[in-house]
């Protein structure tokens, strides 16, 4: 039987220098699009990825967008399905996009792209009211409006939790009912509902059993965003300290001294 491991990039695989433990052999992961390293691998992280790929099949599942999934650059090749956009693309394994699920997200991300427009919209007037120096954006990639994001320049988390209170979460209560919020750290994403890594698993896991017959899946995941996807593989994983341990597991005892 052929294993399958679906598994997130960022704060999985490597994280940016500011996340990384301190006194540890760090080895860049991904790049900005000037060719400057902002994501580095622990040995802890290497070590994994080399048992999982000397027994498994990966399949990255992230949130990135394809020119920013071409900058990884991990020490082994992935070879099968990826899926990126928070499931919003599925290359195959020639790295050609698969025309079924492309042409399913062109559908449902269309029907979402006023509730994009209108959430951006209120972002952007509400900031500008309250002198904030916040603004939202739409993500596309490869034609296709997938998500609002708002950060904060200053990386100031106090003032995109206000935002959220004053716009966001009213919003989602009323007129973005088929919307719903992902935070993580600076990033407050604003996605329709229709997309999903779990969505993207389900249909990639249809096409391995078709080709490989009964397959064993795993899935590996930091945030709570990776739930869902997590909760359709045979067995899960999660970084201990990830937002996904947290509420799952609680903070971890501290060691007696």
């Amino acid at each position: 039987m052929k294993t399958f491991l679906f598994t997130d990039l960022d704060d999985t695989l490597f994280q940016t220098l500011a996340k990384c433990p301190p006194g540890q052999e760090l080895v860049a992961a991904a790049f900005l699009a000037d060719g400057r390293a902002n994501s580095f691998s622990t040995p802890g992280q290497r070590a994994l990825l080399e048992l999982f790929a000397a027994q498994s099949t990966i399949i990255p599942t992230t949130a990135r967008d394809l020119a920013a999934y071409q900058r990884v650059a991990l020490p082994i090749r992935f070879t099968s399905y990826s899926i990126l956009n928070f499931g919003g693309l599925v290359l195959r394994p020639d790295g050609r996009l698969d025309a079924d699920w492309f042409g399913l997200m062109q559908a449902d991300m269309a029907k979402a792209k006023a509730g994009l427009v209108d959430i951006t919209s209120r972002l952007d007037a509400y900031c500008t009211q309250k002198g904030l120096p916040n603004r939202a954006r739409i993500i596309s990639d490869a034609g296709i409006a997938f998500f609002a994001l708002l950060k904060d320049p200053e990386k100031n988390l106090s003032r995109l939790n206000a935002i959220e209170e004053a716009v966001i979460q009213p919003w989602l209560g009323g007129e973005g009912k088929d919307f719903v919020l992902h935070t993580n750290g600076n990033n407050h994403a604003i996605l329709p509902k229709s997309l999903d890594k779990s969505r993207a698993v389900a249909y990639v896991s249809d096409l391995l059993r078709a080709e490989h017959g009964e397959i064993l899946t795993l899935g590996m995941g930091d945030s709570r965003s990776d739930g869902p996807f997590l909760a359709l593989c045979d067995y899960a994983i999660t970084p201990r300290h990830s937002q996904l341990s947290k509420r799952c597991f609680g903070e971890p005892a501290r060691s007696a001294p």
